[in-house]
């Protein structure tokens, strides 16, 4: 049976699961295929939580663009170009997770945040 709660303004669907001897634990089929989920999962634990969620194959491409006409202006070629790019592509993801984080704890009111004004403020 699946429980539905609200969480601030987003519906939060519960579903109680069992953890196996071998510490396995089965998806339910609905979040399953909701979700997307693969042949991987990504594990994270954030405070007292522990985050299930999908691996998306060929990920971290999100930035690609951008990160290559970034080395190719610095002078970037060859071989050099693809290790510089690669390293510079692993950052991507941590950023992103720290932002979402930055983000959470200011939507909770952990940390101060800034409203529009305040960030897009005209210089006068």
């Amino acid at each position: 049976m699946t429980a539905s709660i609200m969480k601030g303004n987003s519906p939060v669907e519960i579903k109680k699961v069992s953890i196996s001897s071998k510490r396995q634990v089965t998806i339910p089929q609905k979040f399953f295929k909701m979700l997307g989920f693969g042949h991987e999962a990504e594990c994270i634990v954030r405070g007292n939580e522990l985050v299930l969620r999908p691996l998306k194959e060929g990920g971290g491409g999100e930035f690609s663009e951008q990160i290559l006409e970034e080395l190719i202006r610095e002078g970037f070629s060859g071989e050099e170009l693809l290790h510089k790019f690669k390293e510079r592509q692993r950052m991507v993801r941590p950023a992103v997770e720290s932002l979402i984080s930055e983000a959470e704890k200011a939507a909770h009111g952990e940390t101060k945040s800034f409203s529009y004004d305040e960030v897009f403020k005209m210089e006068e």
